[in-house]
């Protein structure tokens, strides 16, 4: 059984009592996870997806930023059984042998990798971008070789720079297709978990979920800039909701932890494959043309953003937070901001 983010908040708690006799820390650290906010249906965007049996999608070319793991493995599989091309992007390539499946290897903790591989790919001949990588913070704060938050640069800030590079050429070579070119960004919108924008670097303080939590915020926050900056494509948000995967490794230290919460937790989850049966219709339905900035639970469904997300005021200021950071990283300043 499936329980939808709306309802994540109290079941990690319940899985806090539940785990309380095996370690007080895992009570200790799942009693702070914070509770988000119910997401809501749009009930105003109604989108028809074509069969997952019907689909044949042959010329189709996608670039799954993340995709050597997890999700963005599940679905780059996926995609290319039904006759997509697909590019991954990732650390480590165990799809050698399947037909349709190219690799490019990179760090995405690295703003100047980030920018490396968003100048790289062939972004003139891809239909559909999907940014799946991701980590989740670990009980102590650990920084990237650029001095940021691992996180939030794996998680984020990568993908901030891959888009703002590919976007005003993404699509623009392709031929033969009337559908517009299209980016998912993955993450949780719809559950007003916000950013700290005054500290995104987590340098001042730094706790966990916090921290996570500005990588939340800023995707939603990217996905919906986006597509107000880049009008001539099409950009989305997507919550996948609980998957099995290995994003939550980080996250309780030690993996004897990960493994009993993860246990615990297994009822109310999906596998990927079953998560990229649901989404590769919707990647490819028409009736997205021209629907930018919408969001989608882990069903295709259409869900409203966060509230905070589209105040002007704090978006403004949370996209010149992250612009700095990956400003400050690309120009080597690896050190942390001084305190004033």
């Amino acid at each position: 059984m499936w329980l939808p983010p709306s309802e994540a908040g109290s079941h990690i708690h319940r899985l806090c009592d539940a785990t309380a006799v095996q370690s007080a820390h895992i009570h200790q650290c799942l009693r702070k996870a914070p509770e988000v906010k119910r997401v809501e249906l749009d009930k105003s965007l109604n989108v028809t997806l074509p069969s997952l049996e019907s689909l044949r999608l042959t010329g189709l070319n996608v670039a799954v930023i993340g995709g050597t793991g997890g999700i963005g493995r599940a679905l780059s599989q996926q995609l290319a059984a039904r006759g997509a091309n697909v590019l991954v992007v990732g650390q480590t390539f165990r799809d050698q042998e399947v037909p349709r499946i190219t690799f490019m290897k990179a760090d995405l903790g690295s703003m100047r990798e980030a920018k490396r591989i968003g100048a790289a790919l062939p972004a003139g001949n891809i239909d559909i971008v999907v940014f799946t990588t991701g980590i989740m913070a670990g009980p102590k704060r650990e920084v990237t070789s650029e001095g940021i938050e691992r996180d939030l640069a794996v998680s984020y800030l990568s993908r901030l720079v891959i888009l703002n590079e590919i976007a005003p050429r993404l699509g623009k070579d392709r031929a033969g297709t009337d559908m517009r070119p299209r980016i998912f960004v993955m993450g949780f919108p719809g559950t007003e978990q916000k950013a700290n924008v005054d500290d995104l670097n987590s340098e001042r303080s730094y706790k966990r979920f916090a921290a996570h939590s500005n990588t939340v915020a800023g995707n939603e926050v990217l996905a919906l800039d986006a597509a107000r900056r880049f009008p001539g494509i099409d950009v989305f948000g997507l919550n996948p909701g609980f998957v099995k995967t290995n994003i939550r490794a980080n996250l309780l230290g030690p993996r004897a932890l990960f493994a009993v919460v993860e246990w615990l937790a297994s009822f109310m989850m999906v596998e990927p494959d079953v998560y990229a049966e649901r989404l590769i219709p919707l990647l490819v339905s028409r009736d997205l043309d021209g629907r930018s900035g919408a969001m989608f639970d882990n069903k295709a469904k259409a869900i409203l953003p966060s509230p905070s997300s589209t105040e002007p005021s704090y978006a403004a200021a949370l996209m010149d937070a992250s612009d700095k950071l990956v400003s400050r990283a690309l120009a080597g300043r690896a050190g942390e901001e001084k305190r004033t």
